[in-house]
């Protein structure tokens, strides 16, 4: 089993930044691709970003490519997700997810996923 606690969430005006960080315990963290979703009320789940369990492929979805990073520390088993430039369409809950290797984009492929940390971004 893998464990995964996301934080890192808040009220941000638009423009600022916010890191998100997600711990996982349970399994060796290097063998896991690990990835962001997220999901705004009254939203379907939408993802954002994935990266290879070695950190050294990722790929981020188009509408925050330019402005949201994401990143891994292996010795910390943590992954990170970078936003800047947010924009009020940003808001949502944000979820780390973990699967095994293999990119995925789509959440039904990730069994693993934290309980989300809420991102705000007012205008």
């Amino acid at each position: 089993q893998v464990q995964l606690v996301e934080s890192g969430g808040g009220l941000v005006q638009a423009g600022g930044s916010l890191r998100l960080s997600c711990a996982a315990s349970g399994r060796t963290f290097s063998s896991l691709r690990m990835g962001w979703f997220r999901q705004a009320p009254g939203k379907e789940r939408e993802f954002v970003a994935t990266i290879s369990g070695t950190g050294a492929s990722t790929y981020v979805a188009d509408s925050v490519k330019g402005r949201f990073t994401i990143s891994r520390d292996n010795a910390k088993n943590t992954v990170y997700l970078q936003m800047n430039s947010l924009k009020p369409d940003d808001t949502a809950d944000y979820y780390c997810a973990g699967k095994s290797a293999g990119i995925a984009t789509i959440g039904s492929q990730y069994p693993y996923w934290g309980q989300g940390t809420q991102v705000t971004v007012s205008s």
